[in-house]
């Protein structure tokens, strides 16, 4: 995933979102502190270029594999980046911030997600 200045943040959540359907990455303008959740007030709107929102201009690729710990991507995006970002996990219909989670892997993530989704899916059509 290249990270240039030019790119909005959902370029990001879109690719992001390819790879981990049952995850997605929201934006902040304040980091969040560990086990604890961002607010929406600080979300930063999808459509803002990466230029306008982070603190560092680096240019870069950042490679996420399912073996990347949540918390592990999050600080790769503050420092190599200036980018704040949380992870969310679908759970049934809503989207729950993995702030408890943070020490899964990005597969992990994923996995639950798919599985509360089936779970969902079966508990409707009953």
């Amino acid at each position: 995933m290249i990270i240039t200045d030019k790119k909005r943040l959902v370029d990001i959540q879109r690719e992001f979102q390819t790879k981990f359907p049952y995850l997605k990455l929201e934006f902040y303008t304040q980091p969040h502190a560990t086990g604890v959740g961002s607010s929406n007030k600080v979300m930063l709107p999808a459509l803002s270029k990466i230029g306008d929102v982070r603190t560092k201009h680096n240019t870069g690729d950042i490679s996420i594999n399912g073996h990347l710990k949540v918390k592990s991507l999050e600080q790769l995006f503050h420092d190599q980046y200036g980018l704040n970002v949380q992870v969310f996990r679908r759970s049934g219909g809503i989207w729950l911030q993995t702030t408890s989670t943070d020490e899964w892997t990005l597969t992990e993530q994923n996995n639950k997600g798919s599985q509360a989704r089936a779970q969902a899916d079966e508990w409707v059509q009953q």
